[in-house]
């Protein structure tokens, strides 16, 4: 089968510039209806690969995103939420992009496209059997991943990816692939749009995923979740009332007694 990028076709829009701003957003939002069908379609790859990545958490392991641009910004966010959502330390889940942190707020120019680069990042963290890489890049051609995901696998570091076209050398190099086809973007070629969301969505079910096998939410709530504003601790202190039938301000000594919903419920109960 001949690779083509279908994120880099022609869009099924045209003359953009004549439309309103209603009629731009109407088929924008459109488009961005399909993104969650193409994620149904890949849900067997999807859960392999949280398989994969939970188990390896569990053992000790740690996962890295990796990747270029706006896909290696949406590994870094994802890696980022996981400590104050779900209370795991900040090594667990480790974003790197093509560039450094310079790159999550400013392109650099020619980043992505060293095939060295990515794996002497990953070594950079002790890269290790334990842990599992997931390469993200909607193109599935970006060289910073790829050559990453090839030494990965030369070295017995369990590989996955995200990308969005079929037959990509990242989702041939990938041992557990996730293709998300989500087909031509709005603007040709923009792939920040359908192809950035689809991959949002799947990091969104894998982290989550993950974290509920560790343990880290109990019944539906969120009860390690660091208590860093007070948004959270007013959330945290209704789940203490709800779970124990207690008024709130017992429930708020409570959570600032233990520092935490859980520890707040467990030593309430026992």
């Amino acid at each position: 089968m001949t690779f083509k990028k279908t994120t880099e076709a022609d869009s099924n829009y045209d003359h953009l510039e004549k439309m309103s701003v209603s009629e731009l957003l109407h088929n924008i939002n459109k488009e961005d209806k399909t993104v969650p069908l193409a994620v149904e379609k890949a849900l067997p790859e999807i859960t392999l690969l949280s398989e994969i990545v939970s188990e390896k958490l569990k053992n000790g392991g740690r996962l890295f995103y990796i990747g270029a641009g706006t896909s290696g910004r949406l590994g870094i966010v994802d890696a980022s939420e996981c400590p104050p959502t779900f209370g795991v330390p900040h090594g667990m889940v480790i974003g790197l992009i093509a560039g450094g942190d310079k790159a999550i707020r400013d392109a650099v120019e020619f980043a992505e496209d060293s095939e060295n680069q990515g794996w002497d990042d990953l070594k950079s963290h002790d890269i290790s059997e334990k842990d599992v890489v997931i390469g993200i890049a909607a193109s599935g051609t970006t060289p910073y991943v790829i050559g990453a995901l090839k030494n990965c696998n030369e070295n017995n570091i369990a590989t996955g990816c995200i990308t969005c076209n079929e037959g990509s050398p990242l989702a041939t190099t990938a041992k557990f692939p996730v293709v998300v086809t989500v087909g031509p973007e709005f603007v040709t070629g923009s792939s920040r749009m359908k192809a950035g969301t689809a991959q949002k969505l799947v990091l969104n079910m894998i982290s989550t995923a993950a974290m509920v096998q560790l343990g880290r939410v109990k019944g539906n709530k969120m009860v390690d979740m660091q208590l860093s504003n007070n948004k959270l601790v007013d959330r945290g202190t209704r789940m203490i009332m709800d779970e124990l039938n207690i008024p709130s301000e017992k429930a708020a000594q409570l959570l600032k007694q233990h520092g935490s919903v859980r520890k707040a419920i467990k030593n309430h109960k026992n």
